[in-house]
């Protein structure tokens, strides 16, 4: 992969590291009720979901990294794919802004890394 492939695939894992921050560990705080425009009592009840939303964010930063790490292009494509398809989904089905946020960051790794291999 090129160096620009390697920096986009890092930048898309950091994306997601940090959804894993917010929805794991910052849910129900200001910050993370402010990201995600809930309500206190709405983000208390749906904390649990939001952890199980950040986990796999997390699987994605690992599959991610893995990628990266043995510099392998078919497993950094495969979960780049799941990066597109999830925001894609969620830009479909819970806010616009999602296309933007995680599905054109996946899509122009995903590009960078088919490009260069």
């Amino acid at each position: 992969m090129t160096i620009l492939a390697y920096v986009l695939v890092g930048l898309v894992a950091a994306l997601h590291l940090y959804f894993l921050v917010l929805e794991m560990f910052l849910w129900t705080s200001p910050t993370g009720r402010g990201v995600f425009g809930t309500e206190a009592a709405f983000a208390e009840e749906s904390k649990a979901l939001a952890a199980n939303q950040g986990l796999y964010n997390g699987f994605l930063v690992a599959g991610l990294v893995w990628g990266l790490a043995s510099d392998q292009a078919d497993v950094t494509v495969f979960f780049l794919a799941c990066v597109v398809v999830a925001g894609v989904y969620g830009a479909a089905t819970v806010n616009k802004r999602i296309l933007f946020v995680q599905a054109v960051p996946g899509l122009l790794a995903l590009a960078a890394v088919l490009i260069a291999d």
